[in-house]
Order: structure tokens, then sequence, then C-alpha cells
């Protein structure tokens, strides 16, 4: 059973809580039970399994699984909670493999694209939210909170292995070509004379959020065919930017249902 911080394989994980660590090493961190079967159920390849005793012994299969697709390793609860980024992991954390990810299908009826996004939390909130909503992909500005930062892999509660996205390296060229391919964009803008309900959601669209204290670049919502608001009331600024995404993907999937 490993107990040492200083061990090297303690320090290889923990080198995976910052970016420069993910890019050097081509990996990052699954931290948790639900993480670990969605990665083992879509054949994600992994390069390294930690979990504690009591962990192996409550999940017996799902660490016969893992242990099959990489290296296993006994580790003790403190050094399991050092080795994690949660305050309370639950007993397993193991090592990704970073492989391209999986571009959204540009034949898609329903996209939605962000703008430097910088909260992973958010991030991993919109691809929860959008895969459960029926969207079909995800684009990213290159911009963005890393899309692999171990937030984003717990908030989106495993649906990060599930949602086709991509970063786009120009990302108005990607609404572009899209546009061309018979996609409508559809911004969000503040201050603007359509509401989300007045839009018309049921033909192929990109739906085009910004970032969460600017909102869209001038540039991008220049691209857009059409702008909409999400109504507030008097005295509130501004919505969370997760919960904007929310409010127009279940408003596409009323109108494409109903």
């Amino acid at each position: 059973m490993l107990t040492s911080r200083q061990n090297p394989l303690a320090k290889q994980i923990r080198q995976l809580h910052q970016a420069k660590g993910r890019r050097q090493q081509q990996a990052f961190l699954l931290e948790g039970t639900h993480l670990l079967q969605e990665a083992i159920a879509t054949n994600w390849p992994l390069l390294q399994v930690c979990a504690t005793p009591e962990w192996q012994d409550q999940h017996p299969q799902l660490w016969q699984q893992a242990t099959q697709a990489a290296p296993g390793q006994t580790v003790s609860d403190d050094l399991l909670a050092y080795l994690c980024t949660t305050v309370s992991p639950d007993g397993v954390v193991a090592i990704a493999a970073r492989q391209p990810l999986r571009q959204p299908d540009s034949r898609a009826s329903l996209l939605i694209a962000v703008e430097t996004l910088q909260d992973p939390g958010n991030l991993g909130t919109i691809i929860r939210t959008a895969a459960a909503a029926g969207a079909e992909g995800l684009w990213l500005s290159a911009d963005c909170v890393d899309p692999d930062h171990p937030k984003v892999l717990r908030a989106s509660a495993g649906q990060w292995f599930r949602l086709p996205m991509a970063i786009a390296p120009d990302l108005g060229q990607t609404l572009r070509s899209l546009q061309q391919q018979g996609h409508q964009i559809v911004a969000t803008l503040p201050r603007t004379e359509t509401t989300l309900w007045q839009a018309n959601f049921r033909q192929p669209t990109v739906l085009l959020l910004g970032n969460e204290g600017a909102g869209l670049s001038a540039n991008l919502a220049a691209i857009a065919d059409t702008a909409v608001t999400i109504p507030q009331a008097v005295g509130v600024e501004s919505l969370n930017v997760a919960i904007a995404a929310a409010l127009l993907l279940y408003e596409a999937r009323r109108q494409r249902q109903s």
C-alpha cells in the first residue's frame, strides 16, 4: 500500500491538478467512482488506477475491470485525499490518457458553442445539460478553460465522455462553416428585442454563449443570424452562463417536441 506523498506516482498525479502537468503528461485525472465507470463504459484509455482498500471491497467488479484496463495501486485514505482535488474523495482516482476530442458532426441539428468560458464548473454543467437536453455537440473557443480540468469532468457527471466536443482554433470560422451548411447561429445578448420564446429553434441551430463576465465578443455576435435575450426582473443584471444555456437548450427541446 502506498502511503508516502514523496512516491513518484503521487508526485505524477499531483502534477495533473495543473494545466501544465496535463499538457506535459498528455493525461488527466478522473476522480470518483462514477467517472471511472463512464471511462470504462466508453473504453477511454486508462493509464493508472489508485484506490483505498475500503473502496476496493465495496466495488470489487469495477476494481477488476479497472485493473484489467490499467495498472492498479492500493493507497491509504490520507494519500488518496492528497491525490484528489475534491474535499471528500470517495476512494478512487485514475489517470486517463489525453486523446483527440470527438468533433461534433456538422450535420447535427442542435449544437452549442461557447466563447472564452473560464469557470470549469460552468463548462462541466453546460456539458451535462447539453447532453440531457439532446444537443449533439459542443464547440469551444481556444481560450476556454481546459476541457479536461478536473472540475469540468466532475461537473459533467460523466457526460464528458458521451457528448462530442472540440476546441475550435478559430470559432468564428467554425461558425461560418456551419452557417454555410445550413445552421442558424443564435447569439445570446443581454439586450435585444427577441426573447428566447420568440426564436425558432426547430431548424438546425447553434446556440452561441459568451464569457461569464464580458459576454460575447462583438466579432462573434456579428456572425449570428439572430440574437435572443432571456427576460429578467428589474434590477437583475445577468444570469449564470450555465443557467442561460440550460434555458435555451430546453426551449429548443420544447419547440422540437411540440
